[in-house]
């Protein structure tokens, strides 16, 4: 993949629309089948098993399965976890989750969701342009990463100060 593929897929890469998931019961390989197009780029060892979304289930991240059977709802809340994850522990995105979901409903939720995600990635992908020499790529890859960098811990932050707020504490 070169930096114009690259842009290209970081502009067409988004997770499918609340109406585009499956409006119906899936089994579990189903729903794993599902993830692997609703993951944007993750790599090989980012996939997600059976195992991880017992856990979240088990954590009471990820509603429980009505049988064995999943549904559009779940579908979200993976896509979103699955994202999260990649710069989040467990216990915050379940904050994030339960706070975003608290005066919302999964679909409304994941609606604003996708769209951050395809905001985000087409900031990314307008920084990005195929010309770019050495230096600049390089320059490129380290504004990302301060960024990426700044932003987890700004998120990490923010997240315990909504945590105080919850219980009373003023900022």
């Amino acid at each position: 993949m070169n930096v114009l593929e690259l842009k290209k897929s970081l502009k067409e890469g988004k997770p499918s629309g609340w109406e585009s998931i499956p409006d119906m019961e899936l089994y579990m390989d189903q729903i794993l089948s599902l993830m692997k197009q609703q993951q944007m780029g993750l790599e090989e060892d980012g996939k997600l098993t059976a195992s991880m979304v017992n856990n979240y289930i088990k954590k009471g991240i990820l509603p429980r399965a009505k049988g064995k059977k999943y549904k559009r709802s779940h579908v979200a809340y993976l896509t979103a976890i699955c994202v999260f994850k990649q710069i989040l522990s467990v216990s915050e995105t379940d904050a994030l989750l339960k706070d975003q979901l608290e005066d919302q409903e999964i679909e409304d939720f994941y609606k604003k969701f996708v769209q951050e995600v395809d905001s985000g990635f087409s900031k990314v992908a307008d920084s990005l342009h195929g010309d770019m020499d050495r230096d600049e790529l390089s320059d490129t890859i380290l504004k990302l990463a301060v960024s990426s960098y700044a932003q987890k811990l700004a998120c990490q932050q923010l997240l315990k100060f909504a945590a105080e707020l919850e219980e009373g504490n003023p900022l």
